[in-house]
């Protein structure tokens, strides 16, 4: 099995949906991994069309089962100050075959792309645009061996 790191870089949101009264929305991201959370900071006053250029690292490691367990979700959610926040809808992304990529080339990249917002009843509720890096840790050869003789020359 290898590890590495990935790292998830959150550039903007487009056409989100207004939950609020009033109309407007206060949007951040939690960003959801294998049992790990990160959460973005909170796009005060930009609405629907929300730009956060964030970068978050996981750990990933590879092959670790069924496809099901590479997913990186993107939940968007409304800060509300009176009340619980609203969800805006989500975006589930498949990572598997860029580990896969990265463990057989020593790193790969997905360019910044467009994925689909969806509620929970799968309607469209804008987009979110994300760039995905995975790079393999590299295994510490020397650990444990004695190097240049240096136990050797200390009196």
């Amino acid at each position: 099995m290898a590890i590495g790191f990935m790292e998830v870089q959150l550039l903007k949101a487009n056409d989100l949906k207004v939950t609020d009264f009033l109309g407007k929305i206060d949007p951040y991201v939690v960003i959801q991994y294998k049992g790990q959370e990160q959460r973005s900071t909170v796009a005060n006053g930009q609405g629907r069309n929300p730009t956060w250029n964030e970068k978050f690292m996981f750990r990933a490691e590879y092959p670790t089962g069924s496809g099901d367990q590479y997913k990186l979700i993107l939940k968007i959610m409304d800060k509300d100050t009176f009340s619980k926040d609203d969800s805006l809808g989500q975006a589930i992304i498949y990572v598997k075959d860029l580990l896969a990529q990265g463990i057989e080339n020593g790193g790969a990249k997905l360019q910044a792309l467009k994925y689909r917002v969806i509620d929970e009843n799968n309607s469209y509720c804008g987009e979110v645009d994300v760039a995905i890096t995975f790079t393999p840790k590299v295994e510490e050869k020397f650990i444990g061996e004695d190097i240049g003789g240096w136990k050797e020359s200390c009196y």
